[in-house]
């Protein structure tokens, strides 16, 4: 019998082992090769292409023919060090122009704009960087994350393209298995307007006060607090983002959220286990009297990219 550690293992190889696409190396510097290893969808014939694809829109930047093994995408996609983007983007493979396998996500290595509160200690501003430098890009494989709580499972798409730093994070959390045996320590059913407000985890001790050792700054993600979304908390200070999640239960309680938090997935799965962890009976400082918990989270690969 395997040990969990073990069984977490298995399950990241053969998550990796079914993409079509899998970059060689994590960062790529520009101008510098980018090599990836292209795996042919089981069954598929003929010509096998790659679409570099905007983010919302799914709209084509670059499309080339591509071969089966290791390919160079530098090579392969000669404008892909000049387009400029400031955006996440997205390189999905097509076979017989059907989108098959999860798409890579590619992050342009852009220094972040800084947060910082305004002097009425609220109001949060953000900051751009001096050295507006482009390096290249982060790129990785298009994942959900799934939460196995003991209420049932919920799954979350990751939003790169709103909040790329945060769902990175987040990210690798999970694949260090940060989330294993946590509770959900707070839960706000409703604010004092009656309008329902969050679920939260995140923190190892239960208390609401620990974190992963670190903290890194906010990021100004345009993705609307609603229904669903999965967002970072943090403390006074902007740029205390850790570990600690919350799931909102609405839009009419959490629209306020809005650019001060960083939101960074949406819920694909588990509508009635976010409404049943919302029920849960709390005590003192929103603490539930018997909390949930998230057993274990894990990465499944996202479906091919299109428009949202």
């Amino acid at each position: 019998m395997f040990r969990l550690g073990s069984t977490l293992f298995l399950a990241v190889t053969a998550v990796l082992a079914n993409a079509q696409i899998v970059p060689e190396h994590t960062y790529n510097g520009v101008g510098r090769p980018f090599k990836v290893r292209v795996n042919r969808p089981r069954g598929a014939q003929g010509e096998l292409t790659i679409q570099v694809l905007e983010a919302i829109t799914a709209k084509p930047i670059e499309t080339a023919k591509i071969g089966h093994g290791e390919v160079d995408l530098a090579k392969l996609l000669p404008d892909l060090w000049t387009l400029k983007n400031e955006h996440v983007l997205y390189a999905q493979l097509f076979a017989e122009d059907k989108p098959v396998g999860p798409a890579l996500v590619l992050q342009p290595l852009l220094n972040p704009a800084l947060s910082r509160l305004k002097a009425d200690g609220k109001t949060v501003e953000f900051v751009p960087d001096e050295d507006h430098a482009y390096a290249g890009f982060r790129a990785w494989l298009d994942q959900d994350v799934v939460l196995d709580t003991t209420l049932g499972e919920m799954e979350f798409r990751m939003r790169p393209d709103a909040a790329p730093n945060t769902a990175w994070n987040f990210l690798e959390l999970v694949k260090g298995g940060f989330y294993t045996d946590i509770i959900w320590h707070r839960i706000v059913a409703k604010r004092a307007d009656g309008s329902p407000f969050v679920i939260q985890a995140g923190d190892p001790t239960g208390t609401g006060n620990g974190g992963p050792g670190y903290a890194f700054p906010l990021e100004d993600s345009p993705l609307p607090h609603d229904f669903g979304v999965i967002s970072m908390a943090r403390s006074t200070d902007p740029n205390t983002n850790g570990s600690q999640i919350f799931v909102c239960l609405s839009r009419a309680g959490t629209k306020h959220l809005d650019h001060r938090y960083a939101s960074f997935g949406e819920l694909v799965r588990g509508k009635e286990v976010v409404l049943k962890t919302g029920q849960v009976p709390v005590g003192k400082d929103d603490h539930p009297t018997d909390p949930p918990v998230i057993r274990r989270a894990y990465l499944v690969n996202a479906k091919p990219y299109q428009a949202n």
